[in-house]
């Protein structure tokens, strides 16, 4: 693994559900976790755009790879998401590269405002 390569901060969050001070339940997103990592294009396309229903649409599908630890073990496919250059990414897959406990990989897709 180049650690070198890993010049980009990301940062994921944790969703989580809030409590205000007259009791009502509402769901967050929390700051759980910031690293580096790699980026690349896991959908192999170099236009990340899409003709859907007549309209353009931005479809970015990215890959973060970053260093294993205890901490990012714990994320989920479902309840955490990554910002990255002011951006929202939904996380799609989680790559474990073969349990070798040296790196994850996490293929994103952009969330569409």
């Amino acid at each position: 693994m180049d650690i070198a390569a890993m010049n980009v901060r990301i940062k994921f969050q944790k969703n989580a559900v809030v409590t205000d001070k007259i009791g009502n339940h509402t769901n967050s997103w929390t700051d759980y976790y910031s690293c580096f990592a790699t980026l690349s294009d896991s959908m192999g396309k170099s236009n990340a755009e899409d003709a859907v229903a007549g309209l353009t649409v931005d479809t970015s599908d990215i890959s973060f790879t970053i260093r294993y630890c205890k901490k990012a073990m714990e994320i989920t496919s479902t309840g955490y998401r990554v910002l990255w250059n002011g951006e929202v990414y939904n996380i799609i897959k989680i790559d474990h590269l073969n349990m070798k406990k040296q790196a994850l990989k996490f293929r994103c897709e952009k969330v569409r405002s």
